[in-house]
């Protein structure tokens, strides 16, 4: 991990020294996606077959998910490992509940009632990666908070293994969240099927979830096509950035590091803390760690990119992980909560030496799809709001117009749309005709 003195660089060095590894957006990748995308559209479930066959290495004569499937699947699991799903899911459940959003009905004025009514999205698209590792808790978050949303169609696709099977925990997961139809796709021709449709695959609304540079340029390709999808948020490749202080256990700390360098060669930890004692001792301990990993080599590649960063003080971590906005941020700090007020960006925070990353990838409750590469700035991460459209209401009574008329008309009239003004005035002069 590169060493860093925040207050040696002047702006362009901190931008350099902030900047994420390259996403690849490269002309043969984006010509590749297109290809995908146009050829499922044009030949639906023909081509989605082939895909399956050149990229899975198997032939699929039913891209659903069956029944006896699903209770073969679940036949196959450990006790232990269902269990831990359902738990999981039970306590996604209680905190993504309790953190929707409500209806809301006030009165503005008298007799102008404003209202916000909410309708969950018809028909949502989840992915579920399985490249590197298959993501059953990719498909808990997913699921769960669409459940809650009411949403009257949830598809999911994951990639199918050589076997002809799609991993056992991932549809276990799917059925217990209440997934209506799991389809055997990955990759980019997933996306596509549930953007656009196919005889098969149903065409979705919004879609959601993780995946690789393909899946990632699959969906925004369909989200700037009028034609297709919206989704989730724009994605990057894992990360984290944790704040220490001097106290911290830097056993913890490069744990939680490499929790997150062990995603894959482009993820990127970071370290930002006034110590440059507790720098040096996790470094080494970092190194110690990453060899004992079976994902070693992914991990070390992934610290090529990574950073160790001294600062003043805790302060100033807080504005190197703002401007930053990291997709995961831990705080191991003597009192971390007392920095939660002055965090203004960050997918999901995580206080203190007993609250591992690893928690809120799994069963704490909260969402582990996040807002990565920055885009925390401005995104959150998935929740029931997600997969709902919020509407609002007006109604107005004689008395409430002859309240508010009079404002619209003036801005109307300032604004120069005469049609605006005149629905309010005309009717103004209605109720004064008949008084």
């Amino acid at each position: 991990m590169k060493r860093i003195d925040w207050n040696t660089l002047d702006y362009a060095g901190r931008e350099a020294a902030l900047a994420r590894p390259a996403q690849s957006r490269a002309t043969q990748l984006r010509e590749g996606v297109e290809a995908i995308v146009a050829d499922v559209r044009a030949r639906g479930d023909a081509a989605l077959r082939e895909f399956t066959q050149r990229y899975d290495g198997t032939s699929l004569d039913e891209l659903a998910v069956s029944d006896e499937e699903f209770t073969a699947a679940e036949a196959r699991l450990a006790p232990e490992l269902k269990a831990a799903v359902r738990e999981a899911a039970a306590r996604i459940d209680t905190f993504h509940r309790a953190a929707q959003p409500m209806p809301v009905a006030v009165d503005t004025a008298p007799g102008v009632r404003v209202e916000r009514v909410l309708r969950p999205i018809r028909r949502v698209g989840l992915y579920v990666p399985a490249g590197g590792a298959p993501l059953p808790s990719t498909a808990i978050m997913l699921g769960v908070p669409a459940a809650i949303a009411g949403c009257r169609e949830v598809v999911l696709c994951t990639p199918v293994q050589a076997n002809g099977r799609c991993d056992d925990a991932v549809l276990f997961a799917a059925k217990v969240t209440g997934v209506h139809r799991v389809f055997k796709l990955g990759g980019a021709q997933a996306i596509a099927a549930m953007a656009y449709g196919t005889d098969s695959v149903p065409r979705c609304d919004k879609l959601f979830g993780p995946g690789n540079a393909w899946v990632t340029e699959a969906k925004l390709q369909v989200a700037g096509d009028p034609a297709g999808a919206a989704i989730d948020m724009p994605a990057g490749p894992s990360e984290v950035l944790v704040i220490a202080d001097g106290a911290a256990d830097p056993r913890f700390v490069a744990a939680d590091l490499l929790s997150q360098a062990e995603h894959g060669p482009d993820s990127q930890v970071l370290l930002v803390s006034p110590s440059s004692d507790l720098l040096d001792r996790v470094a080494d301990e970092v190194e110690r760690q990453r060899r004992e990993l079976p994902r070693a080599e992914v991990a070390a590649k992934a610290l090529g990119e990574s950073r160790l960063v001294q600062v003043r003080d805790l302060a100033e971590a807080v504005e190197v992980s703002n401007r930053y906005a990291p997709e995961h941020l831990i705080i191991q700090t003597a009192d971390p909560r007392a920095l939660l007020d002055d965090v203004e960006s960050a997918g999901s925070v995580f206080l203190g030496e007993w609250t591992p990353e690893s928690v809120g990838d799994y069963c704490s409750g909260s969402n582990h799809v996040l807002p990565t590469y920055g885009y925390a700035r401005s995104y959150s991460g998935v929740s029931v709001a997600s997969f709902q459209k919020q509407v609002t209401v007006q109604e107005v009574s004689a008395e409430g117009l002859r309240n508010i008329g009079p404002c619209a008309a003036t801005l109307a009239e300032a604004e120069q749309l005469e049609a605006h003004r005149r629905a309010v005035t005309l009717r103004l002069a209605a109720m004064d005709a008949v008084a």
